[in-house]
């Protein structure tokens, strides 16, 4: 046994010696994820602390799971749970088809120059930062001066206050993301569209096939796996509704619909100082997206061949 295990070290070290340019070339990228992603996970054991920044996180009590019975048994736990998970499906459900469709209409485009220019001004929302496109938002919705209520005034209708009003918040929050990365995600579905036989198209057309059957037939087929993956990786990030334009675009008003799980941790942690009950809900958030992301892998595994594993 000893020799075998050996021997097998010995393939390995070859191994990396002979791509060792490889693995040299791969080196940053595993140093950027061990230093940022798995040294802090050190730091996750103040979520069973009353952590004391005096103290340090060795000299801290253990409490144990009271910080996350604390967050389970607080009011606003049901209020955060429910608005995290509701925009996080909202953005999978609205989102999610967008690009695919886009991807599929771009790639049957077949003058050059006029598809290139149709995904430049496409692709540019992407480059945005949160910082303008809330702003854009403060400027378009604004009750008084905002284009599109001055267009609902013309209609007849009377102005909306869109980003004060709880009901319209979480439409406002997914829609405005989606036209900001609608065209950056479909990138990757027209790479896997170019993947594509071409004969496969050209012996439809001989048999004749219009043009929405060899995309029904053909192109759909052919980007299963990919929409299959990239739909796992999407539900495993369900809860995790980002920070920053949801904290952008908060107010007291609106505080009902867009109070969320990453704002609270925010309040709680950065302005409360409570960083080992701050810990305890990140943590929860980060295991709830694994569950997901591992059944619903599970379900995909099943149903068809294509996984993450």
């Amino acid at each position: 046994m000893r020799n075998a295990h050996g021997s097998r070290w010995r393939n390995r070290w070859k191994g990396i010696k002979r791509n060792w340019e490889l693995y040299l070339l791969i080196s940053p990228v595993l140093a950027f994820f061990i230093l940022f992603e798995y040294v802090p996970m050190y730091g996750v054991q103040i979520a069973f602390k009353n952590f004391f920044v005096t103290k340090g996180i060795w000299g801290s009590p253990w409490v144990g799971l009271e910080q996350f019975e604390r967050f389970f048994e607080s009011f606003y736990f049901w209020r955060l749970l429910g608005n995290t998970l509701f925009i996080g499906l909202y953005q999978i459900a609205a989102g999610f088809p967008v690009p695919i469709l886009l991807a599929l209409m771009l790639h049957e485009v077949g003058h050059k120059r006029f598809k290139q220019g149709i995904q430049t001004i496409l692709y540019a929302p992407h480059f945005l930062s949160t910082v303008v496109v809330v702003g854009l938002l403060l400027i378009f919705l604004s009750p008084q001066y905002g284009l599109v209520n001055h267009v609902l005034t013309l209609m007849g209708w009377q102005p909306i206050a869109f980003l004060t009003q709880p009901e319209w918040f979480k439409s406002v929050y997914v829609l405005s993301g989606v036209w900001q990365q609608m065209g950056w995600n479909s990138i990757i579905y027209l790479a896997a569209l170019a993947a594509i036989d071409p004969h496969l198209h050209e012996a439809a057309q001989v048999d004749g096939a219009s043009r929405l059957r060899r995309i029904w037939h053909i192109n759909l087929p052919g980007l299963r796996p990919t929409i299959v993956i990239l739909l796992i990786l999407n539900m495993g990030t369900v809860l995790g509704v980002g920070f920053e334009k949801i904290y952008l675009m908060q107010n007291s008003l609106n505080m009902q619909a867009s109070d969320v799980i990453a704002t609270h941790v925010y309040r709680s942690g950065i302005i409360g100082a409570e960083y080992g009950f701050s810990a305890a809900i990140g943590l929860f958030n980060s295991v709830v997206n694994f569950a997901v992301l591992v059944t619903v892998n599970a379900i995909a595994r099943k149903a068809g061949e294509t996984s993450l594993w």
